[in-house]
């Protein structure tokens, strides 16, 4: 499997010829870094939730109309993309083949922000051995201990370094792909990933950096 990040929390996970892609969000489009042509030949969209971040409705419009992909998500977006015409198949919690991709959804709670509404969030395991946290530090992710490769936010509203940390060490994971950083400045994504590569680096747990659209992993 090759994973992709394209800025934030959008992946472009590959396996055998076919692509499955991640919250395609407003970060990863609003400079132009990344542009929906990019994603012409993914078979599946998953949209974790209907925040802006991860849900950019014009970008995945155009995406959807070159792909004729099959978007999945939960029944807040099914709600918010009919009016644009794209039909959604309705995520529901446990374990789903998408294409070639086996994942298991979580229900988990967003983490707490400054909001009137808090919509409806899955997490996602993936084959197994990935784990998309997406925007949740729930406890009940810890039943995926020991994960080859969690997937999480490093910066957000509601994060600090230390309650990263404290997370990552209670998660155990072989490696880390950071998520949710598509709003700060390189020169500071830079800075912050040496931190934190060399921080979890002495606790045997392998760091990566993912600075440039496109930059990934292969498990």
């Amino acid at each position: 499997m090759n994973i992709k990040k394209y800025l934030h929390s959008c992946l472009l996970l590959e396996k055998e010829g076919e692509q499955l892609l991640f919250d395609p969000g407003t970060f990863s489009f609003v400079e132009g870094l990344v542009k929906p042509e990019t994603f012409s030949q993914v078979a599946n969209i998953v949209i974790t939730h209907s925040h802006p971040d991860h849900l950019d409705i014009d970008a995945l419009t155009k995406i959807v109309a070159l792909s004729k992909a099959t978007v999945w998500s939960t029944q807040e977006v099914v709600e918010k993309l009919a009016p644009v015409g794209i039909k959604v198949q309705e995520i529901a919690e446990g374990s789903l083949q998408v294409g070639r991709f086996a994942l298991q959804a979580i229900a988990v709670a967003h983490e707490p922000i400054l909001a009137d509404h808090i919509p409806g969030m899955f997490a996602f395991l993936i084959d197994g051995k990935v784990l998309n946290t997406v925007d949740s530090f729930s406890d009940k992710l810890l039943a995926f201990r020991g994960v080859d490769l969690l997937m999480l936010p490093v910066m957000a509203p509601f994060l600090t370094e230390l309650i990263v940390a404290r997370f990552v060490e209670k998660m155990q994971p072989k490696a880390i792909l950071p998520l949710h950083d598509g709003y700060a400045k390189p020169f500071f994504v830079t800075q912050r990933y040496t931190n934190y590569e060399q921080y979890f680096g002495k606790r045997g747990i392998n760091f990566h950096r993912p600075e440039q659209p496109g930059d990934g992993v292969s498990l």
